[in-house]
């Protein structure tokens, strides 16, 4: 089995997963103008009873390895929905452009702008401009890690906190990634999404870090984050190693380590004890993060 056909099951399995009707919540559609003369794709989750006062922004950002998924998976696939259902927050889930439409930097790009957005049409949204967090699952971690780092060096936009869970910001073997043969994600479906990617930076010493957060040598000045990972999927020793680097360069980084299982093990088997969990400890982080983080942008 090659591993396009590996990420073809992939995207099979995530348009198979049904979604479940989401109560609480309402979504609407609008399209953000790109320099190019397209347009960006943009889901906005709002509870259906607000509060009056302003609440916390999240930009999640779907994962499926930079060349698969889609904006609406955040809608009923994952951690974001419960944040808007159950805490009020609003949502904001882009549908960046994808490997086959475009390589790195395309992806990352995008995120900026629904970023741009959320800050500047924060009192329309209901959000605080000084809560900005972002968060997303594997590729969309790698590009939640790639967006804190582009944020902080452009100094255009403050993030407050992220959240990218078991992310894909490595595009080099680890142990965890090399000879790794687990379902769902492993070694070949690995190689093929960066190759995709990257194009032709793939294999080379000249990948810039806001396309593999791993490579990033100054962690400093990052938002605080939060992840959790399982010990048998290939982004394990990458996370272990991200939070290392966060915490040494004095940034706050909480982590939730899971044994055995596998890559997207919460959002694939949502029943399992280890899931639950998971999500309990992911909500716990998320509420921590809203009573002692922000970051302010421009007039709050």
């Amino acid at each position: 089995m090659t591993a396009k056909t590996l990420v073809q099951i992939l995207s099979s399995l995530m348009l198979a997963l049904s979604p479940v009707k989401s109560e609480g919540m309402t979504k609407t559609r609008i399209h953000i103008p790109r320099e190019d003369g397209h347009s960006l794709k943009v889901l906005i989750y709002r509870p259906d009873s607000p509060s009056s006062a302003p609440a916390t922004g999240v930009l999640w950002i779907h994962g499926g390895g930079y060349i698969t998924g889609m904006a609406s998976m955040v809608g009923w696939l994952g951690r974001p929905a419960p944040l808007v259902e159950k805490y009020g927050a609003v949502v904001i889930s882009p549908g960046y452009r994808l490997s086959p439409r475009g390589r790195y930097p395309v992806a990352l790009e995008d995120c900026y702008e629904a970023l741009r957005y959320m800050v500047t049409h924060a009192d329309e949204l209901g959000i605080r401009k000084d809560q900005i967090f972002v968060g997303g699952e594997s590729a969309g971690g790698g590009l939640c890690a790639a967006l804190c780092l582009l944020a902080r060096d452009r100094g255009e936009f403050n993030i407050a906190f992220q959240m990218p869970l078991y992310p894909m910001i490595d595009d080099r073997d680890t142990p965890s990634s090399k000879d790794n043969h687990n379902k769902v994600w492993n070694t070949k479906t690995n190689h093929f999404g960066w190759k995709r990617y990257l194009g032709p930076l793939y294999g080379t010493d000249d990948v810039p870090a806001y396309a593999a957060p791993a490579r990033e040598t100054d962690l400093r000045g990052l938002p605080p984050a939060y992840t959790f990972v399982c010990t048998d999927e290939p982004f394990y020793c990458e996370t272990l190693t991200f939070v290392e680097n966060l915490r040494s360069a004095g940034i706050e980084a909480g982590l939730d380590v899971y044994e055995g299982l596998y890559h997207a093990f919460d959002m694939l088997a949502p029943k399992r004890e280890e899931s639950i969990k998971a999500a309990e400890n992911f909500e716990k982080a998320f509420l921590h993060a809203v009573e002692n983080y922000f970051a302010p942008n421009g007039k709050n």
